[in-house]
């Protein structure tokens, strides 16, 4: 009897180890259940963020800005690099990666607005959108701005305006995206509000705002429409002038100085925001470690730094937030390209 007693006591204890052992493993995250399956836990080796632009841009800051901060807080343990993809203001990268990788959890891209004005305008429009990706988050907000050389005769948008009333085909509009794009729209917004004929002005396109800049300090163009963070470095430097910023209220910092469109009677606003897209069959280990790390990476003081120095607005949105984000936009801007005969 009492060797049965013993039998049973062993019997139980080996019971409940089993049971403990069972909890443990429920416990267990994401990266042990890979484990178990035989698979690695992701991310497992480097990962590529694209600009889809040439150089000095707003998507190639934004890209080298997210991985600098993601290693300078050492929240992501894998190699990150960035590469250049121009070509089309974006529609040449998007057409490649929908088709080739729609399914690769370690290439994402920076992207803003062109994500979806590409995809809804009439002339150079992209079959492809942000519903053929996957939005994992929005990162800062920023402004459209009318920019000069430092030595143009306008030194006010005003001035400008009434220009372009006499003759609107009189001056050469540059900017780092294709016709019917953001940098297209945000140059004859002000026009376009004052009552000149904007279809008559004069825009010549480059791959990124970077190439345009040079464009206007070369003298092959008599201003830009760019972001406003974007022309800070000019601006410091003395070789620009910045006439006006498309913002509801007056920027700070460098900038503080410089007026809004509605400020000078010209009711023109466009917000230029700045995300980081997967592709469209992310996995859902790679989304949720995504929406994790880009929260962490936005509270950390890095990412408040990076966003101090380049003159950045820092707005998160998680991949749920802004794709219902980009659903509002998405209306919006087709109204906008409506109201300008420019839609598909």
């Amino acid at each position: 009897m009492k060797k049965f007693k013993k039998w049973n006591v062993i019997l139980l204890s080996g019971l409940m180890a089993v049971v403990l052992a069972g909890c443990g493993a429920a416990k267990s995250n994401s990266s042990d259940t890979a484990s178990a399956k035989g698979e690695k836990p992701y991310p497992d080796k480097p990962i590529v963020v694209v600009a889809p632009s040439g150089a000095g841009g707003g998507w190639d800051r934004t890209a080298r800005t997210f991985t600098k901060v993601l290693a300078e807080a050492n929240l992501v343990d894998q190699t990150m690099t960035v590469e250049n993809k121009p070509g089309g203001g974006g529609t040449v990268f998007i057409a490649d990666y929908v088709s080739r990788d729609s399914k690769n959890d370690y290439k994402l891209f920076a992207g803003s607005p062109p994500v979806l004005i590409n995809n809804l305008k009439k002339d150079g429009n992209s079959p492809f959108g942000y519903k053929d990706t996957t939005p994992l988050a929005q990162l800062t907000k920023d402004f459209g701005s009318i920019v000069v050389r430092a030595d143009s005769k306008y030194d006010s948008i005003e001035s400008l305006i009434a220009d372009l009333k006499k003759d609107p085909a009189k001056l050469t509009f540059a900017g780092g995206s294709g016709p019917g794009s953001m940098y297209h729209l945000v140059s004859i917004l002000p026009a376009y509000k004052s009552g000149v004929d904007h279809k008559s002005m004069k825009y010549v396109s480059y791959d990124g705002t970077g190439e345009a800049m040079t464009a206007l300090l070369g003298g092959n163009a008599d201003a830009i429409a760019t972001d406003a963070s974007s022309v800070i470095e000019y601006l410091k430097a003395g070789k620009v002038k910045v006439l006006a910023v498309a913002a509801p209220e007056r920027l700070k910092g460098e900038l503080s100085d410089v007026p809004t469109m509605k400020e000078m009677g010209i009711d023109a606003e466009f917000a230029i925001w700045r995300g980081i897209f997967g592709p469209k069959e992310m996995s859902k280990e790679a989304l949720t470690f995504w929406n994790d790390t880009i929260k962490k990476m936005t509270e950390t003081d890095e990412w408040k730094k990076s966003m101090e120095q380049s003159g950045w607005e820092s707005e998160y949105r998680n991949s749920e937030e802004f794709k219902s984000f980009l659903d509002q936009q998405n209306k919006q801007i087709l109204e906008l390209l409506e109201a300008l005969d420019m839609e598909k």
